[in-house]
């Protein structure tokens, strides 16, 4: 199967490389084009991304990107509930990947905060998030099942997170089958963001999306809140 034989919602554009190397080094250059021109317009530019291992070739690529970084924000869409000296640590890999050399400039706002619990420390991060810029880029993943950020079928707070009126910005979530919490920004405001890429590999990511654009049932999978106009899709084998 190709990326370019699914039925894309109109205004839905997709980007097929060859392979996740000629993917990473495509979406740096857009990522910093988009953010160079907020720079431009409003001196700063914010930036959300996802963690994982997938986006890290991303990462290193976009760290090296000629960019006043002092002016550019950058967080994450969503969190794991651990330290960010963990190894799953979404942070801890962002601190290792990207803000190296002049990236390291960047401010970065951290979800994670050691509370003494998951619901007070998505409290916090969303005090935090009442502070962010608005949302120039936004980089999303999606899992097998059809979630993206940690927004999973039937974990208990789904319904709420993904109020499109909602106006809460970040929700603990618990993952059904991965072991830690998770921390995740709000559908209202993931969906605020002026520019959205989705960025995949993988025939088994084709199949999830192919499904994810067979109903419109947001629940049961979650992507399907972002598959609307203006979204990009990147992709490779």
């Amino acid at each position: 199967m190709a990326i370019s034989k699914l039925q894309l919602p109109q205004g839905v554009s997709a980007h097929e490389f060859k392979s996740p190397v000629l993917l990473a080094d495509a979406l740096a250059l857009n990522v910093a084009k988009h953010l160079s021109d907020a720079i431009d317009a409003r001196g700063t530019a914010t930036l959300v991304v996802s963690g994982g291992r997938s986006p890290v070739a991303f990462f290193q690529n976009l760290s090296k990107q000629k960019l006043d970084w002092s002016k550019v924000v950058v967080t994450l869409a969503d969190e794991r509930w651990v330290p960010v000296e963990h190894a799953d640590s979404n942070a801890g890999l962002l601190k290792r990947y990207l803000l190296q050399g002049p990236a390291a400039k960047a401010k970065f706002l951290s979800l994670y905060s050691a509370t003494a619990n998951l619901e007070l420390a998505a409290e916090q991060a969303d005090r935090l998030l009442a502070e962010l810029p608005p949302i120039d880029v936004l980089i999303l993943g999606m899992g097998d099942d059809g979630h993206t950020a940690s927004l999973f079928p039937n974990s208990p707070n789904l319904a709420d997170a993904l109020k499109v009126d909602g106006v809460r910005r970040c929700y603990p979530m618990l993952a059904p089958t991965v072991p830690h919490q998770r921390l995740t920004m709000s559908r209202a405001l993931l969906a605020s963001a002026k520019n959205t890429v989705l960025s995949i590999s993988g025939q088994s990511k084709l199949i999830t999306l192919s499904a994810a654009l067979a109903s419109d049932d947001v629940a049961a999978m979650p992507i399907r809140a972002f598959l609307q106009p203006t979204l990009e899709i990147y992709w490779c084998p």
